[in-house]
Formats: structure tokens, sequence, C-alpha cells
């Protein structure tokens, strides 16, 4: 081996040599800091961890503040909102016991009681001229069979009696306007003096037969038909519409355009709430406004009364007082109801056709009957 090659081995034996000293030295340095990394990175991981929970805590804080002011803001619109909602109520109140001291000091005739009589009478009356037919045959019948009687005291008695049932006739066509009543006496008393089989009696008869033709010509009133129609409009009062209903949603119908701008919005606000501050009302709007709903159960009450009043009237013939509840009924109803409606048209059309066409009718004269027969009786007694 020459020297050239040994000086070779020995440089790279040197080079190994120096090569593994420095592989030793890397690995302790790489010992060493493997042994540390692990306690710093927990250490991050604590310190990261711990900055978690203080971002959490503050965000959780923040919101707990932002829900107490919202919630205290709440609080204090809604203790605002009753505040407001009371004094309206208030208000209310006052507006309630004005009506009632007002309602209060109005006097209204009560004509319970004297509908009560009249009703009574009525009845009353009906009761005996029904029974009146009966009695009076029985009378006849009882005097006739009587032992011993004269014929001159029948004759009277069927004269007398004739002359009565004529005096009812004249007296129900006049005074309580009911030719029916009239025309069924007029023929009780015809029968009464057919009985007498006296010829002097014969100008008596006819004028009995032209007085029953004439109330059979006559246009007789439907007393029935009005007192149920009179009735119905009672019935129909309950429905009528009061004047006034829809005045209270005209204010609001002007409502701002949604398309306009913010500035004309704001103006538009501001006019409305300047103009709702004074506001003029006529005296009639004003107290149609007032009218409370047992101000309006009285008012509808009391022209079922009027119209009650009215029917009782006309089954007793009297004419003005007829006439003067259906005008009070009539006025009641254009003073606080609509007239525009066609229902409270139709109410006042009919209450002016029943008024004008009950009484108003050509009555004839019955009286000549009565006249004549006595005038016969006057002569038969002074010839006695």
């Amino acid at each position: 081996m020459s020297e050239e090659q040994t000086g070779d081995k020995e440089i790279d034996i040197e080079a190994n040599a120096d090569a593994d000293a420095d592989a030793d030295a890397e690995f302790e340095v790489e010992d060493r800091s493997g042994g540390d990394s692990p306690k710093r990175s927990n250490a991050v991981a604590w310190f990261a961890i711990l900055l978690s929970l203080l971002a959490v805590v503050a965000v959780g804080y923040s919101l707990f503040l932002d829900w107490r002011s919202a919630d205290d803001s709440r609080e204090s619109e809604t203790l605002a909102a009753i505040e407001a909602v009371n004094r309206r109520l208030g208000n209310v109140d006052e507006t309630l016991t004005m009506l009632d001291q007002q309602i209060a000091g109005i006097e209204h005739p009560d004509y319970s009681d004297e509908f009560d009589a009249i009703s009574k009478d009525v009845d009353e009356r009906i009761r005996l001229l029904n029974s009146l037919p009966s009695r009076m045959t029985s009378i006849e019948a009882t005097v006739a069979s009587l032992a011993g009687i004269s014929a001159g005291a029948r004759e009277t008695f069927l004269l007398a009696e004739g002359e009565y049932y004529l005096q009812i006739a004249n007296a129900q066509l006049q005074l309580a306007n009911n030719p029916h009543l009239a025309a069924l006496a007029l023929s009780m008393a015809d029968e009464r003096i057919t009985q007498l089989s006296d010829p002097a009696l014969t100008d008596v008869r006819r004028a009995i037969s032209d007085e029953m033709a004439a109330l059979d010509v006559m246009e007789k009133p439907d007393l029935e038909g009005t007192t149920l129609t009179l009735a119905s409009l009672a019935r129909v009062v309950e429905s009528l519409p009061l004047r006034g209903a829809g005045l209270a949603t005209d204010d609001n119908s002007d409502d701002l355009d949604p398309d306009a701008g913010t500035f004309k919005r704001a103006w538009g606000s501001v006019k409305d709430a300047m103009s709702g501050l004074v506001k003029v009302t006529p005296p009639e709007q004003a107290k149609l406004e007032l009218v409370s709903p047992d101000a309006e159960e009285f008012l509808r009450n009391n022209i079922a009364l009027q119209l009650q009043a009215a029917r009782l009237a006309l089954l007793r013939g009297e004419q003005v007082i007829f006439e003067q509840t259906l005008d009070d009924a009539s006025a009641l109803i254009d003073a606080y109801f609509d007239t525009g409606s066609e229902q409270v048209v139709s109410t006042q059309k009919t209450l002016s056709e029943i008024r004008g066409h009950v009484f108003t009718r050509a009555v004839p004269d019955i009286s000549g009957s009565l006249r004549l027969l006595r005038q016969y009786r006057t002569l038969r007694e002074s010839n006695e």
C-alpha cells in the first residue's frame, strides 16, 4: 500500500469521526429542546382557555345590561299606557255621569196606568154591548110570559126598546165612528118596530132601511187592520237607525299617503293634530251624539207607547187624541232617527196614511128614523 492511499484512509476515518461527533451534538440539542416543549404548550392552552372564559363572561354581562335596559324601557312604556287608559276612563265616567244627570232631569209622562184604565173600560163596554141582545130578549120573553099583561104595555116596551137601539146606532156612528155596530143596532131596532105591526110606523121603517143602505155603501174604516199596522210599527221602531250613527267615522277618512316623503307625512300628522283641537258641532248634532244606550232604549219605548195610545184612541173613536199621539210619534222619529233611511221614510209614510184616512170619511146622517119614532111616540102618548 502506498503512502498516498494510507493518507486517504486516515482522512476518511477522521471525517467519519467528526461526522459522528456532530450527530451526537445534534442529538443532545434535540433531547434538550424536546424536554421543554410540552410544558410551554400546556401553559399556552390554559392561557387561551382563560381568555375565552373572560370573553364569554364579558359578552354575557353586556347582554344582561342590554336586557335590563330594554326591560326598563318596556316597563316605563307600559306604565305610561296604563296612565293614559286611566285618564280616558276618567273622562268616560265624567261623560256618563253628565248623561245620567241630564236623563234624570227629563220628566216623561207615565201612560201605563191610563192605558190600563182605558183597556179595562173598553173591555167592559164591549162585554156589556155583547150581552145586551141576550138580555133584551130575556126581558121580552119575561114580559110576554106575564099573566094578564096588556097589549098596550107590550107595545110601549117594544117602542122604548126600538128607540133605545136607534140611540145606540147614532152614538156608535157619530161618537165611536163604528158603522158596523151602528148598522147592527139599526137592524135590531127594525126588528122591534116590526113586532108592533102598526102601519103608522111605515115611515120609520122606510127611514131605517135608507139609513142601513147608506151605511152599507159607506167607506168603512178598517179598524182591525189599522190596529195591527200600529202594533207592527211599534215593533219596527226597535230596529230604526238613529241619526248621526256614522258621523264618528268621517273624521278619520283622510289617511296619510304612504308614498309621500318624510317631511310631508310629518307635516300632515301635525296638521291633523292641530285641526282636531278645535271642532265645531251643530247643537242638534251634539244632542244626537250624546244619546246613550239607555237613552236610546227609552226613546224607542216612548215611541212604542205613543203608538199603543193611538190604538186605544182609535178603538174609542177619539179622533183628537189619535191624531195627537201619531203627531208626537212622527216628531220623535223625525228628530232622532235617520230620515234618509228607507225604513224610516216608509214608517213616516205609513203613519201619515193612517192619520189621513181613518177619520176623513163622510158620515151619513142616521138620525131621521129616531126623530120620526119620537114623533110617533109623542102623538101616541097624546092620544092616550
